[in-house]
């Protein structure tokens, strides 16, 4: 549930968030795979909450490359 502090987001604002193409982030809005509010008929906004739920959803922890450590 998006709270009225919660910032709404234009989908190229979650492109460069994301550091995809705004087309990519439509796709994915038809898909109903981000969560949308829509002010009007035209208009889209997406809540910041779900970037995070995408980010936690999404995020795995880089490899360090072969033969490096992690530590150097």
């Amino acid at each position: 549930m998006v709270t009225k502090e919660e910032r709404l987001l234009t989908v190229v604002e979650v492109a460069q968030i994301l550091s995809l193409k705004a087309s990519t982030i439509r796709r994915m809005i038809l898909e109903r795979r981000i969560d949308t509010i829509r002010p009007s008929a035209r208009a889209v906004r997406i809540p910041e909450s779900a970037i995070r739920k995408i980010l936690e959803r999404g995020y795995r922890p880089a490899l360090p490359a072969p033969g490096k450590s992690a530590a150097s």
